[in-house]
């Protein structure tokens, strides 16, 4: 489980096959082989790591389902991503509830600080306003719902520290709905008459 908030920026080193080597620092001070870590919202799990100086760096494999089903495909050398290392059961819980699953690709229409993001009209169920979304790893509230996507407000520091400042319209961001949502919809389903 992830909260959602951003630890560092790192940098994609090297992309070959199913293997992802990404250069990071603050990520990698507690991290060991078989420790998660979320790219971009995405839970990979570490299969090596290194240190070159003061900077160190980890790699993944990254299955063709992932790379399919998530922005990750799209990522190339140079490209920076958000990381975040799991919440430890006494962390603070500054964003909410994030499994690292992501549920859809979206497109950013407008850029932040106003962020207006299309989605698969599908999962719009499980957006309300003041409510939770992950857009590539980091924690948001709705503004609004709209008929193909929603808004959200990023502040400056978000947008500094996370590279929704650096993306604008046009580029994929992966998104997580609120899991406790769908848990409502599937425990629910049985006296609603859609079962999912």
């Amino acid at each position: 489980m992830f909260t959602g908030i951003v630890e560092e920026l790192g940098t994609v080193d090297d992309r070959e096959g199913s293997r992802l080597r990404i250069r990071a620092t603050t990520v990698l001070e507690d991290a060991s082989v078989g420790c998660s870590i979320a790219v971009n919202g995405c839970c990979l799990t570490v299969v090596e790591l290194g240190r070159e100086g003061t900077e160190g760096w980890w790699e993944a494999d990254v299955t063709a389902e992932t790379y399919g089903r998530t922005n990750l495909g799209d990522l190339a050398p140079g490209h920076r991503v958000n990381l975040e290392r799991p919440v430890r059961l006494q962390d603070r819980l500054g964003g909410h509830l994030v499994q690292g699953h992501v549920d859809a690709v979206g497109t950013i229409v407008r850029a932040a600080p106003d962020l207006q993001v299309r989605m698969d009209p599908a999962l719009l169920r499980y957006l309300v306003e003041k409510g939770s979304i992950t857009v590539d790893g980091v924690s948001l509230t709705v503004v609004e719902v709209l008929d193909d996507g929603f808004t959200v407000a990023v502040i400056p520091h978000t947008a500094d520290v996370t590279t929704l400042g650096i993306k604008g319209p046009g580029d994929r961001v992966n998104l997580e709905v609120d899991v406790m949502a769908k848990y409502a919809e599937r425990l629910l389903s049985p006296w609603s008459g859609s079962v999912r």
